[in-house]
């Protein structure tokens, strides 16, 4: 048996063509390496790229410090096909980023270019807040608690101020740092705009992109997890 297999080895992939794109993963929206880090140190090859050049420069520091090798870029996903090619197993954008697309036209224009992307067979694996049970209105306070880090009590929250349709909203987030040496408290404000879409006609949209077998999973987590494939 042992030797059936090393021989085989070598020529293994002739059987599973497709195999190598699927270890390919790429993160559309990757911020700071969350999703990407991880998934690099678990063996896949991993591409990311952001809209923010200071969170790719600090997704580079954080994957120097894991040892783990990462190729990231500065790319707005809806020109990710252009810019990343073609040929990745999995394609992915989590922690509610794509909502910060304010309207179904860039939606659509993304994730057709997030299916641009796939190899044949490949997936899509997409997460966002749950709105249909988010309340809607002003001045909406959504604690994130308090953090402490050299010296400092961090509080952190924000504030949601929807539209009058209910469909966008703006978001200003705050960052309290007191110093608890000398009292002096400084604060941060740094502010955004979401479109409060739902996982259904997102889901939707993922069809008129292209995928097929589209669905929402629960419970496997913090969001909701919308996935779908490439035709093979």
């Amino acid at each position: 048996m042992p030797e059936f297999y090393d021989d085989l080895a070598p020529l293994y992939h002739l059987i599973h063509p497709e195999w190598p794109a699927h270890r390919r993963v790429l993160d559309v929206s990757c911020g700071i390496g969350t999703q990407a880090l991880g998934l690099a140190l678990q063996g896949f090859e991993v591409a990311g790229s952001d809209l923010s050049a200071a969170a790719v420069e600090r997704a580079r520091r954080e994957s120097g410090r894991c040892g783990v090798d990462l190729a990231l870029s500065v790319c707005d996903v809806r020109q990710a096909q252009g810019h990343h090619g073609k040929g990745f197993g999995v394609v992915i954008s989590a922690d509610n980023s794509l909502p910060h697309l304010l309207t179904d036209q860039d939606l659509l224009r993304a994730l057709e270019q997030m299916r641009a992307c796939l190899a044949p067979g490949g997936g899509c694996i997409v997460t966002i807040r749950d709105y249909a049970s988010e309340q809607r209105g002003r001045h909406l306070v959504k604690p994130y608690g308090v953090r402490l880090e050299d010296g400092k009590r961090h509080l952190l929250f924000q504030v949601w101020d929807f539209d009058a349709d209910g469909e966008r909203y703006d978001v200003s987030f705050f960052f309290v740092a007191e110093d608890l040496h000398t009292r002096q408290v400084p604060t941060r404000v740094m502010r955004s705009c979401y479109y409060a879409i739902s996982t259904d006609r997102l889901c939707a949209l993922m069809r008129a992109a292209g995928f097929q077998h589209v669905r929402r999973i629960d419970g496997a987590f913090y969001q909701p997890v919308l996935v779908g494939t490439q035709p093979g």
